[in-house]
């Protein structure tokens, strides 16, 4: 759905994703506090980037063959960013991409992907594993949720024979009340939420508000598709 709801107008799937997730989250909220519609809140959530670039892969897939596997780099060089979620009610559902892609571009423009890498492996270099894992830890504490868009498979694969239907990561013991996997695989994209029952007890209703706020943006983006080409 997110992918050819992307196709309908310049933003990417990543905005429609981000945009989709503050359109459920402002459902959520505002139906579950009874907050005024009109008051803007945003939560902040932390979203770690690998700073490899995507072209390497191959490269180090090269190098292996040729028997040069002690060259290759192993692991990611992960930075991570800050991601608001701006949390309001509007009445056009494509008011939440717009708002995302402005967001995300900023971040995209930004070196904080490059400073928080470089910060982190000055942190392990200088102190050590045990005070850089307290440091990051209490850092990871103070969000609110965690957010994460991993690019899969673009083809069906299969795993001893068997056909993998569809593919839906999950972590365990982040300290977030909330996390956000988004997952893409063969045209499809899956999103698995891990939530705190204590802090958001009715997680069903959440995960619905997920599917309505994707149909309501693909809902508008094909009204704007229409509108465009009858001009």
């Amino acid at each position: 759905m997110c992918i050819c709801i992307s196709l309908l107008f310049p933003e990417t799937v990543n905005d429609v994703l981000v945009g989709a997730t503050s359109a459920a989250l402002s459902r959520y909220f505002f139906r579950k506090s009874g907050a005024n519609n009109t008051s803007k809140i945003c939560l902040r959530s932390i979203l770690l980037v690998d700073t490899r670039p995507p072209t390497s892969l191959q490269t180090y897939v090269d190098m292996i063959d040729s028997g040069k596997s002690n060259d290759v780099d192993w692991g990611n060089q992960l930075g991570y960013i800050l991601l608001p979620f701006h949390l309001a009610m509007h009445d056009d559902p494509l008011a939440y991409v717009r708002k995302a892609k402005k967001t995300v571009d900023r971040k995209k423009s930004s070196l904080e992907v490059i400073f928080t890498c470089k910060m982190g492996e000055s942190f392990l270099k200088m102190f050590g594993l045990k005070a850089g894992a307290f440091i990051f830890g209490r850092m990871f504490a103070n969000t609110t949720l965690a957010f994460s868009n991993l690019v899969g498979p673009s083809e069906q694969i299969e795993f001893y024979g068997h056909p993998v239907v569809f593919i839906a990561p999950s972590v365990y013991g982040a300290p977030q009340a909330l996390l956000v996997q988004c997952q893409s695989y063969n045209s499809t994209i899956m999103v698995s939420l891990s939530v705190d029952e204590e802090i958001i007890p009715d997680y069903i209703q959440l995960m619905d508000d997920f599917v309505e706020s994707f149909g309501h943006i693909k809902d508008g983006a094909s009204r704007l598709s229409t509108s465009v080409k009858q001009e």
